[in-house]
């Protein structure tokens, strides 16, 4: 199970985000797959519970068909975008094909975060069921908020990289 070292997120630390947001004009969008729709609900209102939290009022909600298509969409936000954050989920089932689009899905929004300089979030669950997915997706009884972690670290990132460019 995933979450063990975990860091905390302390309320200075959201006070200082919201600080370098505001500070800088800091411009989010949050890339969401379509698929599962009752993860995905829970990814994006945990993106959207951190973005409130912390002030961030210019975030776009852009939907990609699948897990496989966020890179590309990514790839474009982060021309337009001071931080994007990848939401999806691939449950593995019986055919290669989980591997194929977890690995191509990974790949890709890493190559999108490293050729960009655009901090990427990455929220793609990648489980062996459902139920590891819902306890990820940050619902009523999940164990995790990985759209929540997700959004985090996409703003933290945008935060050092717009504090080294001052």
């Amino acid at each position: 199970m995933s979450g063990t070292g975990t860091p905390q997120i302390q309320q200075d630390e959201l006070d200082a985000l919201a600080s370098a947001a505001a500070q800088h004009g800091l411009k989010v969008a949050v890339v969401a797959s379509r698929w599962h729709q009752e993860v995905m609900d829970g990814l994006i209102a945990g993106s959207e519970r951190f973005f409130e939290q912390v002030g961030v009022q210019d975030v776009t909600l852009l939907r990609a068909p699948g897990s496989f298509e966020l890179p590309v969409i990514a790839s474009h936000a982060a021309a337009r975008f001071d931080a994007v954050v990848a939401l999806g989920v691939v449950i593995r089932g019986g055919t290669p094909h989980f591997e194929y689009v977890c690995t191509a899905a990974t790949d890709g929004l890493s190559q999108v975060a490293l050729t960009s300089g655009t901090p990427v979030g990455f929220g793609l669950l990648t489980c062996d069921d459902e139920a590891q997915a819902l306890d990820r997706a940050g619902l009523p009884g999940s164990k995790e908020d990985k759209g929540f972690e997700s959004a985090h670290a996409a703003l933290a990132a945008a935060a050092e990289i717009a504090a080294l460019a001052s």
